[in-house]
Parts: C-alpha cells; structure tokens; sequence
C-alpha cells in the first residue's frame, strides 16, 4: 500500500515535443552532454579540472597518481550517467550506450569484494571507511550511483550498473538500521537513492533501510560531535558538528518546524522523507513534509524559486530574510527544490505544489545554463553590480558570468538530468486519472481508465491556449483528465469539442477534473488569461521594500544594463504603468518575448550627498526572461525595481 495518490509515467510513455522545452532537450543531449562527459575525463581546455574518469582508473589500479577533487567527486560521473540514461531512453544512440557502458565497467572494477565502492577512500583513506558520515559523503556517493543505476536499467533494460549498485545498498542494509551500527548521512541523498532502488526491484530492505536512515537523523542531536570525537585528528569540512542545523539533525523529522541548514540537503532529506511517507503509509511523516514545505515556499523562497539564502553553509538562514545581491539560490537546490514538490503531488495533488514546481523549473534551475550549454551558474543571484559581485568580500560568490565547470560540480550535471526527465514532472497518472502539472508539448501514454493516448499542443510560456486531442486505446475509455490551473492565472475557460464547459463544480485544489467516457478524436481547450503582472513581497522582507517584480505567466523578467544602461538602482517602475509584452522575437536570446513598462531613472548630483533631490527623467525599462539573463554583454541585473508611486 502507498500513500501515492499518482505515479510518474514511464519516460517511453512520453513524447516531448514543446516549443520551450525541446530545444532545451535538444541542447543538453547534443551539446551539454558530450562537454560535460569532455569535462570527466578532462578534456576542455581552460576548464575547471574534473579528473572524475581518472580517479576511478587510479583506484582500479589501472593509472598512477593521487586523488583529485572533492570527496563527492564520484558524484559527477553518476549524474552524468543518469543524465545519459534519460538521453537514452528517448533517443538510442549506440555509441553514448558504448560509453555509458564502458564507463559502468570502470566503476565495477573498482568495487570491492564486499560492495563498498567510493573512491576518495580507496585511494586516499581506506581505514576510515565509514568513520566520518558527517563529512565523508560515502552515503551521498552511493544515492546518487543507485539513481544512475536505476535511470540506466529502466533506459536500456541492461542490469550491470543495477547490480553494482545493489551489492553497494546491501552493504549499507548489513550495516546500518536497528540492532546494527548505529548512523545516517551528513549529506542526505541515499535516502530518495534507496527508495528508487526498492521501486524498481522490490526489495524491502531498501525500503526499510531509507526509513531508518530518516527516522534515525536528530534522535541524538550530537551524534557527528560523537562521531567526531572517535578520531580528533581527521577532518575534511571545516563545518562545526555542534551546529546541528546545517545537518537538519537538530531534531527528529517528525518534529522540525523550519527548514534549516545546507540548502541541497535540507530539500533531498525532505524528498527522501516524502519518499518514506507514501510507501510507509505515515501520515505523521506526510504532514512534517507539509510543515517543511510551508515554512520553505512561505518565508524562504525566492521569486524565482530559488532557496538557501546564504554563502554561509550554502544554508537557510531566518524567516523572510532573503537578500537579492549575497544570496546563494544554488541551482542544486532548485532542482531538488522540484524533486520535493514532484513528491508531494504524488501523494496530494494540489497546485500550490504544482505552483512551485513551475516557479522553479522556468526560473531557478534553467537561468544555471548560458544558453550554449557549456557554461554554468552555482548561484542564482536576483542582481548584481559588476566590480561588487564576484569581487568584495560577502560578494565573491555572486557571478556574473557563467564559468566552464566547478571545483565543486554538482549542479550542470543536476540540471541535465532534470531537463531530460522533465515529463516526469509534467505528468502523473493512477488508475483512473491522469493529471497535467507542468504544461509541456508532447504526447502521453495513460493506463488511467483502460488506456489513452492524450496530446498536448502548447505553446506555453508564451501563449496560454493549451489543447489537448484525446485518442481511447479501446472504443472508449472512461478516465478523468486532470489539468492544473496556476495561482497567478486569475481568467480562463475550458472547452470540450469547443462546447463551453461551466468550470466551477470541476476545480478542487487547482485542479479541472474532467471525468468522461472519451471518444476517439475528443478536444479539450484550456485557455489560460497571460498577462504581465506585478509581484510584490511580503512587508517583512526588507531587501524588497519599495520594490515591484514582474512577471509573465510562470517566468520571472529581470532588467539587464545591456537594455536599460547602468545603475539599475537609479531605475523605478511607475505605479500605474502597465508593463507590457512585447511579440516574440526568435532573434533575441533564442527566442523570447521581451516586456516593456514605463518608470523613470534619477539623476543627481555629482558629489556623494546633496541636499537637492534627483531629477527623474521619464524612460522605457526593458526586461528579459530571468533563466537568459547573463547571455550578452557583462552588466548589471536587477529583478526587484524601485516603484514610484
């Protein structure tokens, strides 16, 4: 039994074919891909050295040398496999699978006879194997093998990778849970890793395994500070132990409050946890995953769907504490961000997880990617001032311009892996119903009701008309088609074989449920009302008192200086202006629909005070889609504009 209210389909059950999305597909299989598998075995010149590839071949014994990196350096071969395997399933190609192949025997020959398979501590700390789960990121290593493992047998039906992983997880399952040792990850990630593992095999001890570990994590606060005290001598993270929050072990699951600590963290603990919640029927799990997901979007999201608020730990810091020009909003974060809430709306379909899911897809995650596929974003800042960010101390961390690769690569690989599942997000089906979360083209096959084939035609985000062409596998089908209406779409309409459809006793929780005996050749139209709207924030936020955002449908704008000149700061929107949406121009930044908005910018005196007030000179503000920002000429950018009322 689960809690599962619906379930992902099948990546070969969907056909993406979007006018947003498939050139992002396009771009990552053709493009980031192959750089990033270049950047593995470290093949870019000018690039942040990886030498992923290298320290799998020193410890198999098959080159000479020392270890390279983090100790989560494995990681990037695993999200690049996984990102692969999504590739895969959509598209064959028999020389990637022959890489992927290649590289999967690789890591099996450094296996060891008893499963355990890492390599910072084959080749540089074999005797402590399992002595620091605080820092060591063996568990995290091994969740993000096992999801690669698991993309890798559904993709190509080939159980090599699947088998390794096993011989790994089983001897996690030997040695951690009741009546073993006792412990859990620094990092979680094994967790959602295991539940994935137990999905596609069946095997309790995965399951039960991923509960310990998130049950167990906060019962004894100082476990790492005891952890650590085993061996005072050997450290990797400068991180304090006592400092539980940046572990999220500052108390059980079950009765955390706020979202705390290492931002990736916080949010794969918190999929991990809605994993165990539905396939362990535990409603009092389910409803501190709620609590968690409140506190998050509520107090400590960005507008772009970015969290973690500071440099600091990569960490949440307060409740509406969320500075634009020192905030991290690591795109890692997005994305599991996305993971978290694709979870709950497995269990409870409810568009204020749908909502948030889009904000960060069309925001948060993709702005991680210049638009050739070789550059990347670690942090998502929502403005920045060159000779500042990236510069002065408490700044350093904001870019503004995306390098080649990371010391610390964990998010090019992430946001691959995302883009190529992006169906997973998009749709979810049960036995009855099949639901629509995230308006991406394609076609989809749905067991719901004995079998359909339903047809998206978008061209979402940039017109709302969706249509939806309905093909029964048998005569008829009796299923429901569950579409969801976004919070910020205050209008729309809906349509069966262009009869006018009373929306009102349809809607429950964000949701249209159309339920019918569907007939060969049926049309849904769900017309969605876009308009370029403003945003303001909640009055306790003060890095944005006195400013507005804008937004068109789910896509954040930003103003950059490359349209609207420098000082951003000295710009403010007119109250009353309405911002408007330019056509779309396949010219500009691959093609987007610019907006406009009249305001005004202040000009002052030359010296540093005057007890003159600036002139305002009336101008046009320009803005451009966040996720493209940082794709021109190096400038200012800047989400939240002054208003003048």
């Amino acid at each position: 039994m689960s809690l599962k209210e619906s379930r992902p389909l099948p990546l070969s059950a969907v056909d993406v074919n979007d006018d947003f999305f498939t050139p992002f597909q396009t771009r990552v299989r053709e493009i980031v891909l192959p750089y990033q598998e270049q950047i593995l075995h470290d093949a870019v010149p000018g690039a942040e050295k990886s030498h992923s590839i290298e320290n799998y071949r020193i410890a198999a014994g098959e080159s000479s040398g020392e270890y390279y990196g983090r100790v989560f350096q494995d990681t990037d071969v695993s999200k690049w496999l996984e990102a692969a395997a999504y590739s895969l399933a959509k598209h064959p190609d028999p020389q990637l699978e022959a890489r992927c192949d290649e590289m999967i025997e690789l890591v099996g020959r450094v296996q060891e006879p008893d499963g355990y398979l890492n390599t910072y501590f084959t080749i540089v700390h074999p005797e402590y194997r399992f002595q620091n789960l605080e820092e060591g990121h063996e568990l995290y290593c091994a969740g993000h093998l096992t999801e690669a493992a698991v993309a890798y047998y559904q993709a190509t039906g080939k159980t090599r990778l699947l088998e390794i992983a096993q011989k790994l997880c089983d001897l996690l399952c030997s040695r951690f849970g009741p009546g073993k040792e006792t412990g859990y990850p620094g990092h979680p990630e094994i967790e959602l890793a295991l539940v994935r593992l137990y999905e596609v095999t069946g095997a309790q001890r995965y399951l039960d395994l991923a509960q310990y570990f998130i049950l167990e994590r906060g019962k004894d606060p100082q476990f790492f500070r005891k952890e650590r005290a085993k061996h005072p001598g050997w450290r990797i993270w400068p991180n304090n132990p006592d400092v539980t929050t940046i572990y999220q072990n500052q108390a059980p699951v079950y009765d955390q409050k706020t979202v705390e600590g290492h931002s990736v963290r916080a949010m794969y603990l918190c999929t991990g946890a809605a994993d165990v919640a539905a396939w362990t029927e535990d409603e009092r799990l389910f409803n501190a995953c709620r609590t968690l997901w409140d506190n998050t979007v509520q107090h400590r999201m960005y507008v772009t769907g970015g969290v973690g608020q500071t440099v600091h730990g990569e960490a949440f810091t307060i409740d509406d504490d969320l500075p634009n020009d020192a905030n991290y909003a690591e795109t890692c974060a997005s994305v599991a961000l996305c993971f978290f809430a694709n979870r709950m709306l497995q269990m409870e379909p409810n568009a204020r997880y749908a909502d948030e899911l889009e904000r960060a897809v069309y925001n948060g995650t993709i702005s991680g990617m210049q638009l050739d596929g070789k550059h990347y974003f670690y942090c998502n800042p929502l403005e920045v001032v060159p000779g500042v960010s990236g510069k002065l101390f408490g700044y350093q961390h904001m870019l503004y311009r995306r390098p080649q690769w990371y010391a610390s690569a964990c998010c090019p690989p992430n946001l691959a892996r995302l883009l190529l599942s992006i169906s997973n997000y998009a749709w979810t089906e049960n036995e009855t119903t099949l639901y629509n979360h995230l308006y991406v083209g394609g076609t989809v096959s749905t067991k719901a009701g004995g079998g359909m084939t339903v047809s998206l035609e978008s061209h979402y985000p940039w017109s709302g008309q969706l249509t939806y062409r309905v093909e029964p596998h048998h005569e008829c089908c009796s299923a429901t088609l569950a579409l969801r209406v976004p919070g910020w779409c205050k209008a729309y309409t809906l349509s069966v074989n262009g009869a006018f459809v009373p929306v009102q006793t349809l809607i429950k929780d964000g949701y249209l449920y159309l339920a019918r005996s569907w007939k060969s050749g049926d049309i849904v139209t769900l017309d969605l009302t876009l308009e370029a709207r403003r945003v303001w924030a909640n009055t306790a936020v003060r890095a944005d008192a006195g400013c507005v955002a804008l937004l068109y449908g789910p896509l954040v704008y930003a103003a950059e200086e490359a349209d609207n000149g420098a000082q951003l700061s000295a710009l403010s929107v007119l109250r009353d202006a309405k911002p408007t949406i330019l056509p779309f121009d396949e010219t500009l930044l691959s093609g987007v629909c610019p907006m406009e908005v009249a305001g005004v910018r202040r000009v002052g005196e030359t010296s540093l005070y005057s007890t003159e007030p600036p002139q305002e000179v009336p101008v046009t503000i320009r803005l451009i889609p966040y996720y493209t920002w940082g794709n021109r000429t190096p400038g200012e950018m800047r989400v939240w504009l002054h208003e003048k009322t």
